[in-house]
């Protein structure tokens, strides 16, 4: 059965890879928030079942996206809102750590609502920022 759990795999980086290629700056945080929140599901899954390999998986993604997120901040221009996201970042990547090693589902859920929060407001940026403005390199 691993072979078939393989292909499933190697079809969801095709997906993704194809999604990233054709996404605008928008769409690949976006996206970058779905993995994250796809992740902490995962992990919940795998906390409930006793899953601790699997689990630790799952949170490394999940910390590997958020500390990407945040190197990604422009505090140049994203100014006070930029230096918060910053904190609520760094907060979120030591509850990942401490879910890691408490299988704490509590802080789980609290992170995955703080960040489910986030990716919602996402969903209002494109009706606020201009067409032109949407390039791959127009949020950076």
């Amino acid at each position: 059965m691993r072979p078939n759990l393989k292909a499933i795999e190697s079809y969801g980086d095709v997906k993704v890879t194809t999604g990233v290629s054709n996404a605008n700056s928008i769409e690949l945080i976006q996206m970058l928030f779905d993995g994250l929140l796809e992740s902490l599901s995962a992990a919940r899954g795998h906390i409930q079942h006793g899953a601790i390999a699997e689990k630790s998986k799952a949170l490394g993604r999940a910390s590997r996206i958020v500390l990407g997120l945040q190197g990604a901040l422009d505090f140049t221009q994203g100014g006070e809102l930029a230096s918060n996201l910053n904190e609520l970042y760094s907060y979120v990547t030591k509850r990942i750590f401490h879910i890691n090693v408490r299988n704490d589902l509590e802080a789980l859920d609290e992170i995955y609502g703080l960040m489910s929060e986030i990716r919602e407001a996402w969903n209002e940026v494109p009706a606020l920022v201009p067409a032109s403005s949407k390039s791959p390199r127009s949020l950076n």
